[in-house]
């Protein structure tokens, strides 16, 4: 062990990303440029990542209420239409309900107890046992939630969820109803016709709606899955991880990711005389332990990288062989001990199953590296929407 820094993410700062800006030249210049002024040698393995909003603001990849609204028409009938289990987000859902209201003449949305798919809730487990409400079987009108738990302001945000999600229909000219339960299938006595806005659950929703003999399920995953009206389009996902741009439009997520990641990858590596990882990202995949929140409102972490950044870590847990293989040394020769147990590590063979490797993550690389490049980056007024990683793929014994 000669090296004593191991893994190391640096954000980048990068001038402001502009629709129809070649997005892998740019970013290509902006990292070889801060390399070289900050004197950083560049490595094999080393990952070169960037937000996927950048990726769709430079594809113009957006879409406004009214495209939304005339998708929702076509799709549905625009008559009486359910919406089931969305999130409680002003940035990710706002405007997606609005778009759904425009184009039909009455909502019925079902949200769920006691919190949304991320972890926004708007009551605790707690209220519920209090307030004598099963959330495994209840279905309450709004009348009956109001008469349990009156108006419900989320701690962080001060937005009562429920009220401003009924406004927002109502100010887009459709009639309101809203329901609760945890049940997909408590819409149906409503209507036969659903949107589907859970994100990782979506297809399990789809699946028990149509069993049930729902006659129209879409989810998110299917508006703006092909241009409406001149609007940007995702033909995998849809409406899935977009956000707010303006009042008026969303930007959806970038299309093509995998052939920018591996452009991106092919610039840097030409650039820098080494073999360089690319990825894009979105939210990172992390827990908030206060708040609660599972980050990840996007439908994947990572919808774009290049081929070295496929799998899972295959490592070996240094404390299990420091407590028990090689308990009896310390020092110098514990230090060769181990060094040379993971020098005759075989890359080729997983450890899956191994006590050996029993409390290292086993999650996939994208999922880590793109948590990583998420806090990272931040969400706010950093400006640095690229991250650069060295050292990752590194182990104990990397000089």
């Amino acid at each position: 062990m000669s090296r004593t820094i191991g893994t190391v993410a640096r954000g980048v700062r990068a001038p402001i990303f502009r629709q129809g800006d070649d997005v892998v030249s740019i970013t290509a210049d902006t990292v070889a440029n801060a390399l070289a002024e900050e004197g950083i040698a560049p490595r094999d393995k080393d990952v070169v990542a960037i937000t996927e909003s950048v990726v769709a603001r430079c594809q113009g990849n957006y879409a406004t209420v009214r495209q939304i609204a005339a998708d929702v028409r076509a799709k549905t009938g625009g008559k009486t239409v359910g919406i089931t289990f969305p999130i409680l987000s002003r940035n990710r859902f706002s405007l997606l309900l609005s778009g759904i209201a425009s184009g039909a003449e009455k909502i019925v949305l079902l949200l769920s107890l006691p919190s949304d798919e991320v972890g926004n809730h708007l009551v605790s487990m707690d209220q519920l046992d209090e307030a004598g409400v099963d959330p495994f079987r209840d279905v309450l009108t709004l009348e009956q939630f109001r008469s349990h738990f009156g108006s419900v302001i989320h701690p962080f945000t001060g937005v009562d969820y429920v009220d401003y999600y009924q406004r927002i229909i109502q100010e887009a000219g459709a009639q309101a109803e809203i329901i609760f339960s945890n049940r997909v299938q408590s819409i149906l006595p409503y209507t036969d016709t659903v949107i589907c806005c859970d994100i990782h659950t979506r297809q399990r929703s789809k699946r028990l709606l149509k069993a049930a003999g729902a006659k129209c399920v879409l989810g998110l995953d299917d508006l703006l899955t092909s241009s409406v009206d001149g609007s940007g389009y995702n033909p995998q996902y849809g409406l899935l991880g977009s956000n707010k741009a303006d009042d008026g439009r969303v930007k959806l997520f970038p299309r093509d990711t995998m052939a920018v990641a591996e452009a991106l990858g092919q610039a840097l590596s030409q650039r820098t005389g080494k073999h360089i990882e690319a990825m894009i990202y979105g939210d990172g995949a992390f827990k908030d332990p206060v708040g609660k929140i599972w980050e990840l409102a996007d439908p994947v972490v990572a919808p774009g990288y290049t081929s070295g950044l496929v799998g899972t870590p295959n490592e070996l847990k240094l404390k299990y062989l420091a407590d028990k293989d090689f308990a009896d040394l310390s020092g110098e020769a514990l230090q060769q001990a181990i060094s040379e147990k993971i020098r005759q590590k075989d890359a080729s063979v997983s450890l899956v199953g191994n006590m050996v490797s029993e409390g290292t993550t086993p999650r996939n690389l994208t999922d880590l590296i793109g948590s990583l490049c998420d806090l990272t980056s931040g969400s706010g007024d950093k400006g640095t929407p690229i991250v650069y990683i060295q050292g990752y793929f590194d182990n104990y014994t990397t000089d």
